[in-house]
């Protein structure tokens, strides 16, 4: 399928609506997801334990990996037994030597071949066949990120996050579980993805936030396979305390959303960060993973980061309504506003730019 994006706003139509629900469209996207960065948690993962599985875009890559950390050191390595294939760990756990459950197979703590029973006349063995793969693993602050194949380095993809909040201590936020869940869509991870990279919405269907934010200064940028967007707060009281020599000084902003190419969303409001993964599961059904740092609990309840369980259910009914609508014989492309969807025309040209 061509997407044919037209770099001109003015004139470019919307991706094709066969793009949310073809299924021969959806299993291409694998190679797009494979090639991408998917942030997997933080540090502490391991803080209690040494080794701790799971599994990058299940549903979609569905590659099981394992992080490990030894004498301070953390790894992530393929979670699959070198001899015949079973997964090694299913849970998180403390211990010195990884075990295969099938065969008996041993490896060290940094993925390197151990010990196997019943191989003493096996030629060439071990090599370095028999080690588990290592997985590319980067991290920001404290927040790790994998891929399954490495196509850039970390770095180039969160430059213009971490380059805009260099001055926020983003690792001594904490993580919170009782805070973090997953929600789960009925419609296409692209559609949930085009809703978040505008405000066009926000009067229309947040009738809350609308009320926390200057809609006529909401403003929108693609940077390097990153879409910003910046909410200015009516409150200066619920805005960030941003550093004197900041390009951002004197601005009242209650919200950084940061997008990060194909499915990640960064969200910084005064309190600490929320951050999304969009999972794709099916053409027609999205799960999305998210999680909670908190800085400053007592901002939690006031500006533009407050009640966002009820912001992402109001998002989830107005995609699915739109999947609904997508499916129709007689809608296909739309238009853009040059004004109010310069994310959306920007994610759809990364689209034409990565899609195979």
């Amino acid at each position: 399928m061509k997407i044919d994006i037209d770099a001109d706003i003015r004139k470019a139509k919307t991706i094709p609506s066969k793009f949310y629900h073809s299924l021969k469209i959806y299993k291409k996207l694998k190679t797009l997801f494979a090639r991408s960065w998917q942030f997997i948690g933080d540090a502490n993962l391991l803080e209690n334990n040494n080794v701790h599985p799971g599994i990058l875009l299940d549903g979609m890559v569905d590659e099981p990996y394992l992080l490990t950390k030894d004498k301070g050191k953390i790894r992530c390595l393929s979670n699959v037994c070198t001899h015949r294939g079973n997964i090694l760990c299913s849970e998180s756990c403390e211990s010195k030597t990884l075990v295969c459950g099938y065969h008996g197979r041993q490896f060290e703590i940094d993925g390197s071949m151990k010990f196997m029973p019943e191989f003493e006349n096996v030629t060439n063995f071990p090599n370095k066949e028999d080690n588990l793969p290592v997985i590319e693993m980067e991290a920001w602050k404290n927040l790790i990120f994998i891929t399954n194949e490495k196509k850039c380095n970390l770095s180039e993809l969160i430059a213009p996050m971490a380059k805009r909040l260099d001055w926020l201590p983003v690792g001594e936020f904490q993580y919170k579980p009782e805070l973090s869940r997953t929600y789960k869509v009925n419609a296409n991870w692209a559609l949930y993805c085009d809703n978040y990279l505008e405000g066009f919405h926000i009067p229309f269907v947040h009738k809350g936030l609308n009320k926390e934010l200057e809609y006529e200064n909401y403003s929108t940028q693609g940077i390097d396979n990153t879409v910003l967007q910046i909410g200015i707060g009516k409150d200066g009281e619920n805005a960030f305390d941003i550093p004197h020599d900041h390009e951002d000084y004197g601005k009242n902003i209650a919200a950084y959303y940061f997008f990060l190419f194909p499915n990640m969303m960064f969200n910084f409001y005064p309190w600490g960060l929320s951050i999304n993964v969009v999972k794709p599961k099916s053409p027609e059904y999205t799960e999305i993973d998210y999680f909670s740092y908190v800085w400053k609990e007592e901002l939690m309840d006031k500006g533009a980061g407050a009640d966002l369980d009820k912001v992402e259910l109001e998002d989830e009914d107005i995609v699915e309504s739109v999947q609904k609508g997508v499916k129709s014989n007689f809608y296909d492309r739309g238009r853009y506003s040059p004004k109010r969807e310069i994310g959306v025309h920007y994610f759809h040209s990364l689209l034409q730019k990565y899609y195979k």
